[in-house]
């Protein structure tokens, strides 16, 4: 039996041609044409002055963080219900990490934010704040920016699974703050493969990330370092596969929602599931849906995979991570909610009728 897979890439004949294009150029290594024409078009969807393509998302975290200098004299505020590379890099830098609860929509609670930047203003240390855009819907990014601008507090996008979106005044995924990040993950909405970006309308973050992601090499004929960087920099041959991607990305956007509009037939003929509203302006990147209980939703996981479907429950709030035990949350009770009773349904750009027709008996 085919498997269905919950968001796998969706490629066709314009990807091989891209990468048939950069092994004509000679262009097999980190740098060429193809990183910098992808750049170009991040620039463009981001509404960002700079792009730099790197190797992955959690990659884009780290070189923002390597140049604000975060250290364990930070604290970094990110919500709970994410995924863990999210705040991996300020982990391993050893930052006071804070999470804070979810609204309805599955993002960041922005009055439990004020409260925790407004606790933290009496404490030394300088504030990094990483709101999410959860499963390619965007957050209340202009109401976050302004409590880090009252607060003091730098503020960095992960837009991971956003590419694509906008927000509720219209700016695309990753606009407001410092910088935003973007992942190309097999499973994204656009993929390299494996790989990331940083957005920002800083030229000189920009130059600098880019510098740090090829090990800080000066621009000398030998090899001259100030600074040690990291093995971060796209290939030229990722960069490619992105860039047929980017160039789909209005119908790949347009599938993504067919599943939503698919899944909510369901739910208005009487599956008894409910399909998380849509926000404006979200990619739907995946479409989640919560169950009356985790009983019947472990139940409907069950009989996914006994049809040879893939299905997972919603991110595991951090603050329920036994790594994370010890850190500080504000609040809790609504993800937890929505991790123990909801499920991402497989949203692929290639669903194909008889791939719904399966889903739709499991879910019935």
């Amino acid at each position: 039996m085919k498997r269905i897979f919950l968001s796998p890439p969706w490629v066709d004949r314009s990807e091989r041609e891209c990468v048939s294009a950069a092994f004509d150029s000679g262009y097999v290594a980190p740098c060429g044409p193809m990183v910098e024409e992808f750049e170009r078009e991040l620039s463009r969807i981001s509404g960002r002055r700079h792009a730099v393509a790197v190797a992955s998302g959690t990659a884009a975290l780290d070189l923002i963080m390597e140049d604000l200098g975060v250290d364990g004299s930070w604290t970094v505020i990110a919500p709970t219900l994410t995924f863990i590379a999210t705040i991996g890099p300020a982990f391993h830098r050893g930052a006071k990490l804070v999470f804070v609860d979810s609204d309805a929509t599955g993002n960041i609670d922005t009055a439990l934010l004020a409260r925790a930047l407004g606790d933290l203003s009496r404490v030394k240390g300088k504030t990094l704040v990483i709101p999410v855009d959860l499963y390619g819907r965007v957050c209340k990014t202009g109401e976050i920016s302004a409590l880090c601008r009252l607060h003091g507090a730098a503020m960095v996008c992960d837009s991971a699974e956003a590419v694509g979106a906008i927000d509720l005044e219209g700016r695309p995924a990753g606009k407001c703050g410092l910088a935003g990040i973007y992942s190309f993950n097999g499973n994204k909405i656009v993929t390299t493969s494996g790989g990331g970006a940083v957005v920002t309308d800083s030229k000189r973050l920009a130059d600098h990330v880019r510098k740090l992601s090829q090990q800080s090499r000066e621009n000398k004929i030998w090899y001259e370092h100030k600074e040690v960087g990291f093995n971060y920099r796209m290939s030229n041959i990722v960069a490619a596969i992105g860039l047929a991607q980017i160039r789909k990305l209005p119908e790949i956007l347009a599938k993504r929602e067919a599943n939503f509009r698919f899944y909510r037939s369901l739910e208005e003929s009487g599956a008894s599931l409910k399909i998380w509203d849509s926000v404006p302006g979200e990619n739907h990147w995946l479409t989640i849906a919560s169950l009356p209980s985790r009983r019947e939703r472990d139940s409907l996981i069950r009989r996914f995979g006994d049809a040879c479907i893939e299905s997972r429950p919603v991110w595991k709030p951090m603050h329920l991570q036994s790594v994370f035990r010890n850190c500080r949350i504000y609040g809790g009770s609504v993800a937890e909610d929505l991790f123990l009773r909801g499920i991402c349904l497989p949203s692929g750009s290639g669903l194909e009728k008889s791939d719904l027709a399966r889903i739709a008996a499991c879910i019935r």
